[in-house]
Order: C-alpha cells, then structure tokens, then sequence
C-alpha cells in the first residue's frame, strides 16, 4: 500500500488565508470576511456602476460620480484610483475600497474610476502594471468614441485626470508616470495632470530604517512584504527588479524622464516611509516637480483602515489642493 501523505500537497505559501499556494502548484483564493467596514451612503451623494475594461480578461473598474453632476452636466476631474494589496490580493469591491471611492468623489467633486487589475501569483508582473495602461487606454477610447458612456463622457473632464494609487496602486501609478511621460500625450484627449502615491509599495534587496523599525504589531512586516514580492515578480528575480525597486542595479534613470507633479504621501509609522522618502529625494534632486507630506501617528494605509482620523481628513484636503493647483496649464 502507497503512503498517499507522503505525496499530499501542502501549502508552502499563504497570506492572511486569502492566499494559498500548495506544493503542487495549485492556487487557492479566497475573497476575505468580516471587514466590518459601514459602507452604507443614506444621502446618495455619490451614484456609481461597473464596466468591464478588458473583456479579454474580464477586467472591471467601478464609476463613481457625485450625483448632482447627473443634473448640472458639470464637466469634473477625473480621479483615477489604484488599489494596493502587494499585487497579490484584493479588489477594488473591498468593502474600505468603495467607501474611500465614495469619499473621493464627493469630497473632490470628482469622477472616480476604480480599477482592477490581474493578481499575482497567477498573474505575475508585469500584468498589474500592463493592465493600468489598458484601464487608460479604455478611458481615452471613450473620449474619442462616437457612441460613448454617456454616463460618464457628459460630465468627465479629460483634459483634468489625476492617478491616485495606494501600496501597490502608488507602484503601479510610479509605472504609470514614467510610461505615460509628463502630459501623456499618446494618449489625447486624455491628459493626465498629475499623481498622488499613498505609502508606495517599493522594494529592494538590502533593508533601509523604516523597514527594520517597523516590525512590531504591524501585519505588512517584512515577512509578508518579501513574501509578496516573491510572488508578484517574474520568478527568480529579486527585490531588486526595476518592477519592484525604481533605483535597483538594472533600473533605468529616472533623471532624464519628464514626469507630471507628484504627492508622495507616508504615515510616520509606515513600513515602507524610508523609501518613499528616499524616492522623493531623489526625483526632487533630478528637478522633478515632487512633494512629500508625512502625518504624524499613523500607519501604512491609514485612509482605508481610519477613514475619520484627522489624518485622513487633512490627507484629503492635500489632494484636493494638489489638483487644485495642477488643473490650469
């Protein structure tokens, strides 16, 4: 008789039980529970619907738009929201996801289009990032289109598009920025005016303070970022990947680039502080247009986990500021 134990699939990789990757190589995902977050908008502010972007690979975003917009045809911004979640987990029906949405767009008068993207570690990078450029792509097919989405064409301004992203979404915005070039003009009418990274999701090899001093009591320690890594990059490659670190050994220079204006957005108590701080330095050192605004108290993503903190509600006047002051020419 075989001994079937021997031989069973174990798991060899897991994060937060979402995740599970078995030594067989089988994928197991499964949507997170109770996140306990009050989504509920009694005085229907803020109306919005799903569109799939990619049909390819099934692909959606959310449309968010304050209600009042519907009547005055008002042309708004556009604010064009990346989730985070170390490219391997979450959505951007989230629960704290949505209810953040629903507060960008009131709070900025605002169009918000909130996308998805495909998962690692089935779909490794760059398809996070490919899938960025496509969700744009469909925006400017829309501006272009001789029958568009109404519902979103009678009152977007697309000459006024701000890229928000938080963790891995400010990564991909990071992307974005550099591939799309200052003004985005292969994109047109579509013009991207400027991006807000909240607690980037950047990478490396060797550790940097914030990393080494952040470990206690937080549930994205090292551990679960490198494991993240590990499953998001092309396999075999380390942290040092331009994907994952933007002044890595192979990665190209950012200094000769033309790129938008930048709000870079840490908590003092965010794992990933040091590096952001080192990536605003950098940019601003090269003659970018970058600013770093750091709250005190908080942790890495606070907007989502204490969306009523003072830090919160001084973080939204920021980027409401911020594109205030990058809509004209």
């Amino acid at each position: 008789m075989s001994n079937t134990s021997a031989t069973a699939p174990y798991v060899v990789d897991d994060l937060f039980g979402v995740v599970q990757v078995y030594s067989d190589g089988c994928i197991v995902r499964t949507d997170p529970q109770n996140l306990n977050v009050d989504v509920h908008q009694e005085d229907g502010s803020v109306i919005w619907k799903d569109v799939t972007f990619d049909p390819i690979h099934g692909i959606q975003l959310t449309l968010y738009k304050p209600s009042s917009s519907a009547i005055t045809n008002t042309k708004l911004p556009v604010c064009y929201y990346i989730h985070g979640g170390g490219f391997c987990i979450y959505s951007r029906i989230l629960p704290y996801g949505h209810k953040y949405c629903l507060s960008l767009a009131s709070e900025l008068q605002a169009i918000v289009v909130s996308i998805d993207y495909r998962l690692a570690p089935e779909n490794r990078l760059p398809a996070a990032i490919e899938d960025g450029f496509t969700a744009i792509k469909w925006l400017q097919a829309q501006a272009l289109s001789d029958n568009p989405d109404t519902w979103l064409t009678d009152v977007a301004d697309f000459d006024r598009v701000f890229i928000v992203g938080d963790s891995a979404g400010g990564t991909i915005a990071h992307h974005l920025a550099v591939g799309l070039g200052a003004g985005s003009p292969d994109f047109a009418p579509v013009r991207v005016r400027g991006y807000v990274l909240l607690g980037a999701y950047f990478g490396g090899t060797g550790r940097v303070k914030s990393e080494l001093e952040g470990q206690e009591g937080n549930p994205w320690g090292l551990e679960v970022l490198d494991r993240c890594w590990k499953l998001s990059l092309p396999v075999g490659e380390t942290r040092d990947h331009p994907l994952a670190n933007p002044f890595g050994p192979a990665s190209p220079s950012l200094e000769t680039v033309a790129l938008d204006p930048i709000l870079m957005v840490s908590g003092s108590y965010d794992i990933l502080k040091t590096r952001i701080q080192d990536y605003t330095r950098r940019l601003k050192e090269w003659g970018k247009q970058i600013d770093y605004v750091e709250f005190e108290g908080v942790d890495h993503i606070f907007h989502l986990h204490k969306p009523d903190s003072e830090a919160s509600k001084k973080m939204m006047e920021d980027i409401k500021r911020f594109i205030t002051e990058n809509s004209s020419n």
